[in-house]
């Protein structure tokens, strides 16, 4: 059995946007040595909806910041939502991409890095919103993944269930923030190589430092 990759991640972490390159490049280099999942860790769920209105301060103020460690770029129509929250009419939950994360999975397992990479770069760049169901229908062409398919999915309890499972699953790993990425090498080994953005140099060395002790 090839040692596992995780990642926890969540769709609305401005900080795993970040990182998403980084990890979809990991991934690919070691494709040979290891394999990959991704886990949802749902960042946003709250109880009653809440605007975006209240997050907007503070992304405003972080987001430069993660631009400038990573190099992404946040998109403007993502960034309008953002500079003028009193139009807009979102209210982030991180439910419903962890749902499309889960069914996805379904589908192609070995791509779900990938399949992250997009539904965060659909957010934080397209500016499209995450709770709609039609912010999916783009990549579904992309996957050639049968829409009807796709949405009786999405609104099956089955695949909510499953989201709830990782959510739970992160709890589990003390997944207090993201991204975190472990390298599981064995049925109770786990080895976290990454608490928060790390560097591509950083995260390789500690790859090879794990499968160096197997």
């Amino acid at each position: 059995m090839k040692p596992l990759l995780i990642y926890c991640y969540d769709a609305y972490c401005g900080w795993c946007y970040g990182f998403s390159g980084t990890i979809k490049e990991l991934v690919e280099e070691y494709a040979d040595q290891l394999e990959a999942d991704v886990l949802s860790g749902g960042m946003i769920l709250p109880e009653k909806p809440v605007h975006i209105s209240a997050t907007a301060g503070y992304i405003k103020n972080a987001y430069t910041t993660v631009e400038e460690y990573s190099g992404v770029q946040f998109g403007q129509d993502y960034l309008w939502h953002i500079n003028n929250p009193e139009e807009s009419d979102w209210y982030p939950n991180s439910e419903k991409p962890a749902i499309a994360m889960c069914i996805f999975k379904e589908y192609y397992p070995e791509r779900a890095v990938e399949f992250a990479h997009d539904l965060q770069y659909s957010l934080h760049y397209e500016g499209r919103d995450l709770t709609d169901n039609e912010a999916y229908r783009h990549l579904l062409e992309k996957y050639s993944i049968q829409p009807e398919r796709f949405y009786e999915k999405l609104q099956s309890d089955t695949y909510k269930e499953k989201a709830y499972y990782e959510f739970a699953l992160c709890k589990q790993l003390q997944v207090t923030g993201y991204p975190t990425v472990f390298l599981q090498t064995g049925e109770l080994k786990f080895h976290m190589i990454a608490r928060g953005y790390t560097d591509a140099q950083s995260l390789k060395e500690r790859v090879d430092a794990v499968l160096a002790t197997l």
